[in-house]
């Protein structure tokens, strides 16, 4: 594909510079670039770079000399992040799957499948299932009954939807990820040691002879618009109540969210983010990469959560925190300063210990 300077500039709604009609092929580092790239030169620190590559045109900083540069053509771009997602949506085709159903696939008498759907090779779609309009389901996706896909979604190669699961317009699902299998809840005849444990804030407690029965899980998972799950992330389905997922959320890969939570709009969940069972989490919160957070409570909206914190307890709207145990991110950076210092600080008074014993002895 051939995109004109013109046309990536209305897309990124930007200013055009020089040979609006040329085509290029592709985007490429300033360096590396050659005749046929769009060089991504969005900062000063790669203008070096153009002159090294061959790029005829380029993507350039505000108040960037693109004549100077020794360019054909430049585009303009006031965010530089931003700028790059117009682009790479763009100029990135998705993967390639025929309209229609491929000979291989396997569906069900009773499932729907809406008009302009794409499904590939040895798909399986349950009884009852409905694929909405403009859907592109990629090859060994497998959909349990009764689950509901809305319109222009995109499920990548090896998605498995479990029962009843139900996900809003343009959803993209990653490959390897799983959605609407059980629940882990798990429960003794007799009270646990594990509720002993929590009850008692960690007391030694008897042995109770017990195996661990299941809780079937009877909700399902329900996931709103614009929502992308990273390749090889699980969503459980809830007990009774659904799990949910709301709109314009997004999760990164190997996250897992566990039974009856529910997870606002607009929240971005990094890599290795792990959600227990029956936790609300608010709209525009952000988890950076491995946040744990425990089970039955709230944390909400607005908060962000470096890499690596561990929430044990709710977190009140608009708070930024880090650290196992959660704290606010401030007070974690002080006791960590401190923490450095303690090893001199025991040596300080393993010293004043052996003054005072001195003077006592000189007495």
């Amino acid at each position: 594909m051939s995109f004109s300077i013109q046309d990536i500039a209305a897309a990124l709604e930007a200013e055009v510079f020089g040979a609006a009609d040329l085509l290029v092929d592709g985007a490429a580092e300033p360096a590396t670039a050659g005749p046929g790239d769009l060089a991504i030169a969005m900062d000063p620190k790669y203008a070096e770079g153009l002159s090294v590559g061959q790029a005829r045109a380029a993507i350039l900083w505000e108040g960037a000399d693109w004549q100077a540069l020794g360019l054909e053509a430049a585009i303009v771009v006031p965010r530089a992040r931003y700028a790059m997602s117009g682009l790479t949506k763009l100029m990135d085709p998705g993967p390639e799957i025929a309209l229609g159903v491929h000979a291989s696939a396997v569906i069900d008498p009773s499932a729907q499948i809406s008009d302009g759907a794409a499904i590939g090779p040895l798909v399986v779609v349950g009884p009852r299932a409905r694929i909405g309009k403009n859907a592109r389901i990629a090859a060994h996706v497998t959909i349990a009954e009764d689950a509901q896909i809305g319109d222009d979604a995109l499920l990548h190669s090896g998605v498995r939807l479990g029962a009843r699961v139900g996900f809003g317009d343009r959803f993209i699902c990653q490959p390897g990820a799983v959605i609407g299998a059980d629940g882990f809840s798990f429960v003794t005849p007799e009270k646990s040691r594990v509720e002993d444990a929590r009850a008692s804030l960690g007391k030694e407690t008897e042995a109770i002879n017990a195996s661990w029965t299941r809780i079937h899980s009877l909700g399902a998972v329900e996931i709103g618009d614009d929502v992308e799950i990273g390749a090889n992330s699980t969503i459980d389905r809830g007990t009774i109540r659904s799990t949910s997922i709301g709109h314009r959320t997004k999760l990164d890969n190997l996250v897992h969210i566990g039974h009856n939570v529910q997870v606002g709009e607009d929240t971005l969940l990094c890599g290795q983010v792990g959600i227990a069972g029956s936790t609300r989490i608010g709209n525009r919160v952000v988890m950076g990469g491995q946040c744990g957070v425990s089970d039955n409570i709230f944390v909400g909206d607005d908060v962000v959560a470096g890499g690596a914190t561990k929430i044990m307890t709710k977190v009140p709207a608009g708070r930024v925190v880090l650290g196992y145990p959660a704290m606010k991110m401030d007070q974690f950076l002080e006791a960590s300063r401190n923490w450095r210092r303690l090893p001199r600080f025991m040596d300080d008074v393993r010293d004043l210990k052996k003054a005072v014993s001195k003077d006592d002895s000189d007495d």
